[in-house]
């Protein structure tokens, strides 16, 4: 069957299974979704009071909005000026703006109960009298250049990003070749290693990418092994994003640089945070001298193709693939990816990196799924040595060497990754200080961190319930905290280190590069200061050499000197604090995902860890398991 007859064929279903009286202005394949265009504005009241969408997304399995013709919508200066005047002032409107793609307005406000009113009066009205779809968020308490930036953009974009849409979905929706699945999953990167996940799933029909990422330890293998025959750019139909750190999604841009020109997948935060990433990783390629691998014009296209999904909501990504993204509990918006393939043929879930735990940052990660006949599981802490301490006892330690340093007078330091850790420290120190357990110091954030932060302010919902409860409904915010001050020059940084006792967060968290290098080379010599990792050191970074005691270091200045600095401070580790599973953490949540998998498989972790614990998984819970090379390829499905 043709692209064009298998595209009719749906149209004609939808239209039989609407009520009679609906009036059909077109319907147009835009993404995953099916979009039906009505002429009459009772039309979506008709929709409203009955089941025919639920109706038709279970016969059909696909999902279908509907939405108002274009030319019955308001004019939206006329329609800003209608929403304010229903609204009133006390709601704190912000910003409205208008998605004429999806039809939608989205109203900010620092008061969105009184914007939705109550059983969602204002919405009605709104949609009634202007027909646009009403959409509700809530004003960040702190503002991020990022989504200002992204919003920006695609609001300058809207009818390029419409025409992406409907090219992507002839795509998503053509009609399937073959019968048989043949599942395989090929890996291109992050197997028996920590960097550069990449993992290519493949039927006979489609082909998905699964994260995308670079390699931060080792320049030599920063890209993941593209040049296989499995793989080629131009037969991609999706890339989906588990999560924003740079060894899952940094390489995003680099393929859209080579032509790729089909949809991302992820989580809304996760593409906030990877564009934030991705662009601070050109510009400090450009600032050390180094050719980046993609440019910010590549970003802007990744961000133009990407496709932000909400947990829990199965989408089509093609003709034999459906997507369900999970909580993860690693960083915000991190997820984990469930494939459903076929009319219930196979099921794969991919974990990332993910943590099974809740903290003070995030709920633990998801044990339930609808099926799932294999599972990819992280192995970063799977060795049989591996003992993740408690957070009590980590905040326990951490309290002690605050104190300790901070009253010989001494600075601490402590390199963080922008995303997960850095907010985690945040809530934690704020509490310290404000409960007195620690001494009042300046608190010092460097780098990426205030921008990360601001970010996690304008996605509550995917915080921790605790927290979500004192940002939303006690008032209490620990990022907005006096407690902490942004470093915004190089002027600042000095006058720090020249200064009293403090405490000092700063990126890179692997002390790759970035203020935290500046700060260590500065700091190093002193033996009152102390430097404390909180999160993973890849091998090959200083941060792991450090870590297993080398005590100098070379450090290349401003002027491209090459200088020998000798490290005197105290060096401490705290993997309590850690966003991936312990050992036995993975273990309970083996045990207790629904359903069991028949297969599971072991990757992102260093080679011995990933055998060892695809071992114990063998032998204690019975199951079949693989611990793959990178290039190599397994059949899961015939």
């Amino acid at each position: 069957m043709s692209f064009e007859r298998e595209l009719e064929r749906i149209k004609q279903e939808i239209i039989q299974n609407l009520p009679p009286d609906i009036i059909i202005k077109d319907i147009e394949f835009e993404g995953p979704e099916i979009a039906v265009y009505s002429e009459n504005s009772s039309d979506l009241n008709t929709i409203d009071s009955s089941n025919v969408l639920k109706d038709l997304a279970k016969l059909m399995r696909k999902r279908v909005v509907f939405r108002w013709n274009v030319d019955k919508r308001k004019d939206p200066s006329e329609t800003e000026d209608y929403i304010r005047n229903l609204i009133g002032e006390e709601a704190e409107i912000s910003a409205i703006e208008f998605d004429h793609t999806r039809g939608e307005v989205i109203i900010e406000s620092g008061k969105p109960g009184l914007v939705i009113g109550k059983k969602g009066v204002n919405l009605k009205e709104i949609r009634a009298n202007t027909f646009w779809q009403p959409k509700t968020i809530r004003t960040p308490p702190l503002a991020s250049r990022t989504i200002q930036l992204i919003r920006g953009m695609l609001r300058k974009e809207r009818k390029t990003q419409k025409d992406i849409l409907l090219r992507i979905g002839k795509r998503i929706h053509r009609p399937t070749l073959f019968n048989n699945l043949n599942i395989r999953m090929t890996a291109l990167g992050g197997f028996r290693e920590v960097g550069r996940s990449c993992i290519l799933m493949q039927t006979k029909d489609s082909n998905v990418l699964i994260d995308c990422g670079l390699n931060v330890g080792n320049p030599k293998d920063k890209f993941p092994f593209f040049d296989i025959p499995e793989f080629s750019v131009r037969d991609l139909d999706a890339i989906i994003i588990s999560h924003a750190h740079l060894d899952h999604c940094g390489l995003v841009p680099f393929l859209f640089k080579y032509g790729y020109r089909g949809p991302v997948y992820s989580t809304l935060p996760t593409r906030n945070l990877s564009t934030m990433l991705q662009l601070d990783y050109v510009q400090i390629c450009e600032k050390e001298g180094i050719s980046p691998p993609y440019s910010k014009r590549d970003v802007k296209a990744a961000v133009l193709h990407t496709i932000p999904l909400s947990w829990g909501k199965v989408t089509d990504i093609a003709p034999d693939i459906k997507l369900t993204l999970h909580n993860s509990g690693h960083i915000l918006g991190s997820s984990i990816i469930h494939l459903h393939f076929g009319k219930g043929g196979y099921n794969f879930v991919y974990t990332g990196d993910f943590k099974f735990q809740k903290t003070r940052l995030l709920e633990k990660a998801t044990v339930k799924f609808p099926r799932v006949e294999s599972l990819l599981i992280e192995a970063t802490y799977g060795g049989p040595q591996d003992r993740i301490p408690s957070r009590q006892e980590s905040e326990k330690e951490l309290k002690q060497i605050l104190n300790s340093t901070l009253r010989k007078g001494g600075k601490v330091l402590i390199p963080v990754l922008a995303v997960g850790r850095a907010q985690e420290l945040i809530i934690i120190l704020e509490e310290f200080i404000s409960k007195d357990i620690i001494e009042k110091v300046p608190i010092f954030l460097d780098g990426l961190i205030s921008e990360a932060t601001a970010i996690h302010t304008a996605n509550p919902d995917f915080l921790s319930s605790d927290l979500r409860e004192k940002i939303l409904h006690q008032g209490k915010n620990p990022f907005l905290s006096d407690f902490f001050t942004t470093v915004t020059s190089h002027e600042e940084r000095l006058d720090i280190i020249k200064g009293g006792p403090c405490i000092i967060m700063a990126t890179s968290g692997m002390l790759i590069g970035g203020p935290s290098v500046q700060y260590l080379r500065e700091l190093a010599n002193d033996v009152k200061n102390s430097l404390i990792f909180v999160s993973y050191q890849v091998a090959g970074t200083l941060g792991n050499r450090i870590q297993r005691g080398f005590k100098e270091f070379q450090y290349i200045n401003q002027k491209g000197r090459t200088q020998l600095v000798k490290l005197n401070l105290k060096v401490f580790t705290l993997e309590g604090f850690s966003g991936h599973s312990s050992r036995s953490q993975i273990s309970q949540f083996l045990r207790k995902i629904q359903p069991r998998p028949k297969m599971v498989i072991t990757n992102h972790g260093e080679s011995s860890k990933c055998v060892s614990l695809s071992q114990m998984i063998h032998k204690k819970l019975r199951k079949s398991t693989k611990s793959p090379l990178n290039r190599e390829t397994l059949l899961l499905k015939e």
